[in-house]
């Protein structure tokens, strides 16, 4: 729970008046807990005296505002999100453990609803080809099972697989990407929000990324695959194929003109 150091703490009440959960007051100048609350971290960030602490958490991963380091300005985050290509042709090339660990980070802060937290980030790159044959062998049982009706949402994989086995390169779930990540989460947003700040934290780091909704069905239906990936009983919400882009693109694409309403 959150915990006030009554040393530092000068009764400001700026975290009480900011907690969304109504669980600080002002008594004698100092912040006092009142109840237990969902450990939103908003008292940590805006007390300006570091007298507020969530034990559950590691403190020593907070980090202090400093203007200097905060340098995000609305023209270079718009043309990041207007180059930002969905890339479905890769260089045979490992993703460095490094940049891994960063796409971790952005999706470990992205907001998640009642901060539940809940996402699970898979990243499969060095046992991609175990991935692989799960896949594909299920969609080889689908097609052996044929005699019995499958349903409508299953048969494009059929044909992604006579593709596969025609011309081994012709690989349309997995575009010969180097690594997959899944996202799980019983929230309706918190994986595709996830899926979006890792994808410009790729982007930065001079990756590329493909939403792959067919790689995701398949892999959900598949309980073989969710026991070896260690998220049985967990619903994939996203699914990203990642890796250096093969190709350059040297504009950015038309767009419709926005659908929006001002009142």
């Amino acid at each position: 729970m959150v915990t006030v150091n009554s040393t530092l703490c000068t009764g400001c009440g700026r975290c009480a008046a900011d907690c969304i959960a109504k669980n600080l007051r002002i008594q004698d100048k100092k912040a006092v807990v009142q109840k237990e609350c969902f450990l939103c971290g908003h008292c940590v960030s805006i007390c300006p005296h570091n007298a507020v602490s969530i034990p559950e958490y590691d403190m020593a991963d907070v980090e202090s505002y400093a203007p200097d380091t905060f340098s995000l300005n609305p023209a270079s985050l718009l043309h990041a999100i207007k180059f930002r290509r969905s890339i479905r042709s890769y260089e045979a090339k490992k993703i460095e453990q490094e940049k891994l660990e960063l796409l971790v980070q952005a999706g470990r802060y992205t907001a998640t609803a009642k901060n539940n937290q809940d996402c699970h980030f898979i990243f499969v790159q060095e046992e991609l080809p175990v991935l692989k044959s799960f896949v594909w062998n299920y969609i080889e049982k689908l097609e052996e099972g044929s005699h019995r009706e499958i349903p409508r949402e299953l048969l494009p994989y059929i044909s992604f697989n006579r593709q596969r086995k025609a011309n081994p390169d012709d690989d349309y779930l997995f575009r010969n990407a180097p690594a997959v990540l899944y996202i799980t989460s019983d929230w309706p947003l918190d994986a595709g929000l996830a899926a979006q700040n890792i994808e410009l934290m790729a982007v930065s780091q001079g990756l590329g990324a493909l939403y792959n909704g067919f790689l995701a069905r398949i892999s959900h239906e598949n309980n073989e695959l969710k026991k070896w990936l260690g998220i049985e009983g967990k619903t994939i919400k996203a699914c990203m194929l990642l890796g250096y882009p093969k190709i350059f693109y040297k504009r950015s694409a038309p767009r419709k003109p926005a659908n929006v309403i001002w009142k």
